[in-house]
């Protein structure tokens, strides 16, 4: 996955956008930013709590072989 920032003729504002390999937009920011850098940097700390959500949890020993 990677963070892209856009800005339209209508939306003079930076968003930033979640997209997979293929291109396909996975999330988008629900405001606009001053800079590129700002919207960039927010997309990416999104991203990674994304992957932090999306991230399975760790395998648990059995009670009965602990210890």
């Amino acid at each position: 996955m990677n963070v892209v920032a856009f800005s339209t003729p209508r939306s003079p504002e930076w968003r930033w956008r979640i997209v997979d390999q293929t291109g396909d937009t996975l999330e988008e920011s629900p405001t606009g930013f001053a800079t590129i850098a700002a919207a960039t940097a927010a997309g990416t700390e999104r991203l990674e709590r994304r992957r932090e959500r999306d991230r399975p949890a760790p395998a648990r020993v059995p009670l009965y072989r602990r210890r």
